[in-house]
């Protein structure tokens, strides 16, 4: 989210306001109906114009709905409310959702979408989902359950594997801009997380869903994408000063050749260095035998990334 949009003589217009904040037009109609804000004037021509101030309240909305909030929540509180919200613990404002049936009505209607292949359409819903529930709970809610659903309709032949393609290149494209506006909305603050697969791991998904709850934690991040081999992890680690390596693993992934790779890691990683894995890989979550010291910690769930960055914070301010 860019903080440079410069205002015309008479304000900003409605397409200003969607590219700085990017909520849509739309949504931004449906607030000024529904709860009283934004109130744009209208220039000579009938069309809307925003002020400064408003852009500024839009901003931090758009961030607190993104961190969780429910519009209905925040769109009209005053400005100095918001900067309260805003500037809380991000571990606290990630709320953990509950998935009720409307959001099974919604995946099923992403499904007729995709069998239509009606790219524009799913990405309109995607983004309407993003506008009224944020980033993090679009991905628990809509995108997590929704990568289960087309996974099995896979395997059960229900989607062809075009069809398997094109739904996630749409989320991942939805993902990489919405993780972009929060990225630039405020500066990262340690942990800085590298974050990849190793070899033979080619899915890219969870490792970008993981990375949008860490930007939205504040976190530097060090995407590096997938299969990257093993020595290089850890030359990057050091040459970027890493101090998290967070890891992907699908449940296809064979459970031995997982707990080598994260044993051989540990080693070659600077003692300090934590590594995080997470991903339908059930060889993660098994109980450690006693007296095994722990090689990495699992991240079983994308809102455990909170928790994590929480502890390594408090940690982290304790050594110092």
């Amino acid at each position: 989210m860019t903080n440079q949009s410069l205002p015309t003589p008479e304000g900003h217009s409605i397409a200003d306001v969607e590219r700085d904040t990017g909520l849509s037009k739309d949504t931004l109609r449906v607030w000024e109906r529904r709860y009283g804000f934004p109130t744009p004037t209208r220039d000579a021509q009938g069309e809307r114009r925003y002020d400064d101030d408003q852009l500024v309240r839009l901003r931090h909305i758009r961030r607190l709905i993104d961190a969780g909030h429910r519009p209905g929540q925040v769109v009209a509180l005053p400005l100095e409310r918001l900067l309260e919200l805003d500037t809380s613990p991000p571990a606290r404002r990630i709320q953990t959702p509950d998935a009720g049936a409307d959001t099974a009505a919604e995946r099923e209607h992403w499904l007729r979408l995709l069998r239509a292949q009606d790219a524009p359409a799913l990405r309109a819903r995607l983004q309407l989902m993003l506008a009224e529930r944020g980033l993090g709970r679009t991905i628990v809610e809509g995108i997590a359950p929704m990568n289960v659903q087309v996974g099995q309709a896979w395997l059960d032949g229900a989607l062809a594997v075009y069809e398997e393609h094109l739904y996630t290149e749409i989320v991942q494209a939805t993902l990489r801009q919405s993780l972009a506006l929060v990225a630039g909305a405020r500066p990262a603050i340690p942990p800085r997380v590298l974050l990849t697969t190793l070899p033979g791991e080619v899915h890219a998904l969870g490792l970008l869903m993981a990375e949008c709850f860490l930007v939205l934690e504040r976190c530097h991040t060090i995407p590096l994408g997938t299969q990257t081999p093993l020595g290089d992890v850890v030359k990057a680690t050091e040459a970027g000063s890493a101090d998290i390596v967070a890891l992907s693993f699908t449940a296809g992934q064979n459970p031995r050749e997982v707990k080598t790779a994260l044993q051989q890691l540990r080693e070659r990683l600077p003692a300090h260095v934590e590594i995080w894995a997470g991903g339908q890989c059930p060889a993660l979550y098994k109980p450690l035998p006693r007296g095994e010291p722990r090689v990495f910690y699992p991240m079983g769930r994308l809102q455990d990334v909170a928790v994590g960055v929480a502890r390594w914070r408090a940690e982290a301010a304790q050594r110092a």
